[in-house]
């Protein structure tokens, strides 16, 4: 059973840490240089700085001994939360970049135990990038979409413009100008390929469907659109200029 109860201190890691090292044939020190703990095995060095949690003064502490050795390990105690939380995979993830390796402490009624979760290795930062391809792709995608800057970086608690919303207001205002209309008609006045979409979706309620393929504006959307002035203005001119691209379109619609 883990002890949840005994109050902590950073010297209470350093005996497992230590037995866990010494399994591996290591001669284990404390406090060489103003080292926690330093291991050694023939010409093999391995230091570890002991916290009672992740902070930015042990991550310095930590690179610091990078200058000595490659293999730098940080220890703490197994702390309580999920580790399939956000805020552990991203604590892992800043460790991993800076080249550590994390060693987790547990203690239980008898013992204390030292196991390592991931050992010191080179960060291989072109590898990490494509990994993450589709996300850059999503955030230059995101950034063209949007046209303007209408948020303030750094806020919270705060509703955000996005791309999305955009083409929302862009839509809410064709038929807001021009009446009920069908998904192509919406597309030819430049609405985008997303259109349908977000119609189905109607994730603002902005849009009520009243036949199969024609939509018209809602009274919420009719309302909500106010709240977004300088693009209801922009796209109430866009609307006017596009909105002849449409009658030429129905046009040879009905003829056909």
């Amino acid at each position: 059973m883990q002890d949840k109860e005994t109050k902590r201190y950073e010297v209470d890691l350093y005996k497992p840490v230590k037995e866990y090292f010494t399994q591996q044939g290591y001669d284990v020190h404390g406090e060489v240089n103003e080292c926690d703990v330093a291991a050694v095995k023939e010409q093999d060095l391995v230091l570890v700085e002991l916290k009672l949690s992740l902070s930015i003064d042990l991550l310095i502490q930590a690179t610091k001994r990078q200058r000595l050795t490659d293999a730098v390990y940080v220890a703490i105690p197994r702390p309580k939360l999920n580790f399939r939380s956000k805020k552990w995979k991203d604590s892992c993830h800043l460790v991993r970049r800076l080249e550590l390796g994390l060693i987790l402490v547990s203690f239980f009624e008898d013992e204390a135990r030292a196991e390592i979760v991931f050992h010191p290795a080179s960060f291989d930062r072109k590898k990490s990038m494509q990994r993450s391809k589709n996300k850059r792709k999503a955030m230059i995608s995101e950034m063209e979409g949007r046209l303007g800057d209408y948020n303030v970086g750094g806020s919270s608690q705060t509703k955000i413009m996005t791309a999305y919303k955009e083409n929302c207001i862009h839509i809410a205002c064709c038929l807001l100008q021009s009446g009920p209309l069908s998904p192509k008609s919406l597309r030819v006045m430049g609405t985008g390929e997303k259109t349908l979409t977000i119609l189905n979706k109607n994730y603002y309620g902005w849009f009520d469907r009243i036949r199969r393929g024609t939509y018209m504006i809602s009274e919420a959307g009719k309302v909500e659109l106010h709240e977004f002035p300088d693009l209801f203005n922009h796209y109430h001119e866009v609307v006017k200029e596009t909105a002849s691209a449409y009658l030429d379109i129905n046009e040879i619609e009905d003829k056909m």
